[in-house]
């Protein structure tokens, strides 16, 4: 294993590192201790809460974004097979990813085509319900579809959302904001893309530009809600309702692995790679797939190599008391979702007991994994997207990875095994902008 130093040392120049999490426990364990120190987590039925709340919005759903009809108003993302792309990788790693490679996709997730639909989407629904309920115009028994109606505009048009983004949050709250009705206002740092600024600003979002990083836009974000009473922050970086809502993909993704009669078990172990920026989303999903597989699952998170603010923070186990910025790093990344400086503290802790480890992945790695996929797949990802892409190649072709299967005694069962690369964005990237990022992928070369 890696000592601090020489992980620090890699992260300073930029190198692809994997860091293996030197303080996993056992999932019986690990919940024992997060029990004592975060008594606040959500347990199993908390998560289901959370599900049932999002159902009982369906018709809500149906009724402000069509595209959700056909699957009946339920938010949720294929788990799709990628079979051409597990074959197309092989001449650029010397060899093959041994199991059956899958990619989630929520850059197909309805109504902001990210990852960041499901917990934005669950924290807004959840206030506008309160709301609802304290003025005495909702009844948990009532079609929910009477959110669409003007009494229920005219009480939440009195309030305005606040938050800090990248890009795809805000692009998620201020979707499902102006379509229940209320105020948004979006903070954003200079990392965001000019596409998402304009779709929000056509949206009716006020997006107040930031020429810093995402944490200023988010305390800044945080200053202004302060000050008025009918202002709602959702903080990116400790929110227990976007945690909860996260965590309602791991329910989903049960049901889809036992629909596709995928076997995870203790011979059949279950990957799950994870994009990751200050860490609330892949947060929310690791800890609840912890609750619903237990020690069949290993998560990894990703980085890019000019923002690994997680892996950071948890191998020097300062959390968010340390950024990237103190140790040099520029933060000049294209992907967009993940350029963040200083990670959750809230996420760090939680994930310290659970996960297996944090990978980073240069950018003309993303763009070309890009193009592999749109070529081999005929899918199309924004760059940070492919960040957990990168995951299985790491497990096999990286030092650290192949030691870390050996140590668990998983070499012998890697046929058996699944991998699910999470695509965190994409559907809604422009087509021009898109065929661009194709472009410049197709343009690089080398190996993975």
């Amino acid at each position: 294993m890696k000592s601090i130093d020489h992980l620090i040392d890699e992260m300073k120049h930029y190198k692809e590192t994997l860091w293996v999490n030197p303080d996993k426990l056992s999932s019986k364990k690990a919940f024992e201790l997060l029990l004592i120190t975060h008594p606040e987590l959500p347990n199993i039925e908390a998560v289901i809460a959370a599900d049932q709340r999002l159902k009982r919005f369906a018709p809500f759903f149906i009724s402000a974004f069509p595209e959700t009809s056909e699957s009946k108003g339920i938010i949720e993302s294929p788990l799709l097979p990628i079979p051409e792309f597990q074959k197309s990788v092989i001449p650029f790693v010397g060899g093959r990813i041994l199991g059956n490679w899958y990619l989630k996709a929520d850059n197909l997730l309805p109504i902001s085509g990210s990852i960041k639909a499901r917990g934005g989407v669950y924290e807004i629904i959840k206030f506008a319900e309160t709301l609802a309920l304290q003025e005495g115009i909702l009844n948990p028994q009532d079609d929910y579809s009477c959110f669409s109606d003007e009494k229920f505009k005219s009480l939440l048009g009195k309030y305005t959302i606040v938050v800090g983004s990248t890009g795809n949050l805000g692009l998620s709250i201020g979707t499902i904001g102006r379509a229940l009705g209320f105020k948004v206002m979006v903070h954003m740092s200079h990392d965001a893309k000019a596409w998402k600024i304009e779709l929000l600003r056509s949206k009716g979002v006020n997006v107040v530009l930031h020429d810093s990083d995402y944490s200023v836009a988010v305390a800044e974000g945080r200053n202004s809600a302060m000050s008025d009473p009918y202002s709602y922050f959702v903080d990116d970086e400790n929110s227990y309702e976007l945690f909860v809502g996260y965590a309602v993909a791991a329910l989903r993704l049960k049901q889809q692995i036992i629909d596709q009669k995928i076997n995870v078990n203790a011979d059949h172990p279950l990957f799950v790679y994870l994009p990751c920026g200050v860490g609330g989303a892949p947060g929310g999903i690791a800890y609840a797939l912890k609750l619903v597989f237990g020690d069949n699952v290993f998560i990894f998170l990703a980085e890019p190599t000019h923002a690994p603010c997680m892996m950071l923070g948890m191998a020097t186990g300062k959390y968010d008391r340390i950024s990237v910025g103190d140790i040099d790093i520029d933060l000049k990344t294209d992907a967009d979702g993940l350029a963040v400086g200083r990670a959750s503290g809230f996420v760090g802790q939680v994930l310290t007991p659970l996960l297996d480890g944090i990978y980073t992945i240069s950018d003309d790695k993303l763009y070309f994994m890009l193009y592999i996929l749109h070529e081999s797949e005929s899918m199309k990802l924004e760059p940070s997207a492919l960040a957990g892409l990168s995951g299985p190649i790491k497990m096999f072709y990286d030092s650290e990875g192949f030691s870390h299967l050996a140590a668990n005694g998983l070499l012998e069962k890697m046929n058996d095994a699944t991998h699910i690369s999470w695509g965190t964005g994409g559907s809604l990237v422009p087509d021009s902008i898109m065929e661009s990022y194709i472009k410049k992928g197709q343009g690089l070369s080398g190996t993975l």
